[in-house]
């Protein structure tokens, strides 16, 4: 009887979470990391994969994304997205709140492949009208506000609830300003998780809202456009978002359909400002761009000069201790055993951002494979 599951040999092994980039194998068991090396014998493996063409990275995190199919309009499917985007573990942001969320359970969460955690939003039933045709600020109705059936469903959901959703801004509160906060504060201090803030146009001012947020809690659209960016007329960091990043708040990029500029982005990144976390907020909105999904928003910051080293850390590690799960995110013996498989092809390739402006670039990170749980899953 063989000693591992799955055997991958021969890869470029990149793991952040341990300061790994080099070639090594990698054994799985029961569904878990049992050893990485530079040797395992391939006698030792009921499936034994030749991966010397791939890198080898622990299973990607898109931190935001909407994947309540048929229950919300914004809603896609989440195997199918993350079968072809090497996504092991996708987050969704806000799609459910208290008052269908166990609905996002049964039909979604229990019943796919790949790993779902969620945000709950604080507005009763979630984003409820984000379409082509209808678009309704949830956060604009207090009535909507269920702070304390929220607090009754983490504590009943746990096991995959990771923090609290809520919705600022022109479109998002409208008139309501931070007001939604106050409730989102309330059940997150009440139940000890982050709040997942979203930004859109002004008011509140990006300055306003992220000198609210605590240690730990992340701010989605981080890179957005004006009017509400991150930088300043003269090319320079708000203040506030630097202190905000030494109080220990997480950025994350949550692309979507408005929130992400290669100006703001490139701005940042000259003022050293790199995201914690890189995120799609993939929806059906966005799908078929500018977002498109998990390895093209990577592939942005990739052609923007940041490493391919830090890409991955940004959407592995960096994006499981957002979420509090150490198990995620890594190559180390016992943790879980996710692991996309990835390349970077070479050419001329279009990107578009949310204003239209479009950069040519000559790199592409592509999917080879997917292994999800110790088992492979998919090849590309």
């Amino acid at each position: 009887m063989s000693q591992y599951d799955l055997v991958l040999k021969g890869g470029h092994v990149v793991d952040p979470s341990q300061g790994i980039d080099k070639v090594q194998d990698i054994a799985f068991t029961d569904g878990k990391v049992a050893k990485i090396s530079d040797d395992i014998s391939g006698s030792d493996g009921n499936d034994v994969r030749d991966v010397s063409k791939s890198y080898v990275v622990p299973g990607l995190i898109d931190l935001h994304t909407h994947v309540y199919w048929g229950g919300t309009s914004l809603g896609i499917d989440a195997d199918d997205f993350c079968r072809h985007n090497g996504v092991t573990t996708a987050v969704d942001t806000g799609s459910a709140g208290p008052g269908n969320f166990a609905g996002f359970r049964k039909h979604v969460i229990d019943k796919s492949d790949a790993r779902i955690l969620a945000y709950l939003h604080v507005s009763h039933a979630g984003v409820y009208a984000f379409s082509d045709r209808v678009m309704v600020g949830e956060s604009k109705n207090l009535d909507l506000m269920d702070p304390i059936t929220a607090i009754e469903v983490v504590n009943e959901n746990r096991d995959v609830i990771v923090g609290i959703k809520v919705r600022l801004g022109r479109i998002a509160s409208g008139v309501h300003g931070t007001i939604p906060y106050e409730y989102a504060l309330q059940v997150a201090e009440e139940t000890g998780l982050p709040i997942m803030v979203h930004i859109d146009e002004p008011p509140p001012s990006y300055a306003h809202i992220i000198s609210r947020l605590r240690k730990g809690d992340i701010l989605t659209h981080c890179f957005r456009p004006f009017p509400n960016t991150p930088i300043m007329a003269n090319g320079k960091v708000l203040p506030e978002v630097l202190e905000a990043r030494e109080r220990g708040v997480v950025f994350d990029i949550g692309h979507g359909k408005g929130s992400f500029s290669f100006k703001v982005a490139r701005l940042m990144l000259e003022n050293n400002f790199q995201p914690d976390v890189i995120s799609s907020d993939v929806h059906k909105l966005c799908i078929n761009g500018p977002a498109f999904d998990q390895l093209t928003t990577l592939s942005k910051f990739l052609i923007l000069g940041v490493p391919f080293y830090n890409v991955i850390e940004q959407s592995t590690v960096n994006a499981a201790k957002a979420l509090n799960r150490p198990e995620l995110g890594t190559f180390k013996v016992g943790s879980v055993g996710d692991v996309t498989l990835l390349r970077i092809d070479s050419g001329a390739y279009n990107y578009i951002d949310v204003k239209g402006e479009t950069v040519v670039g000559d790199k592409k990170i592509e999917l080879d494979g997917v292994v999800l749980n110790g088992r492979w899953w998919h090849s590309a």
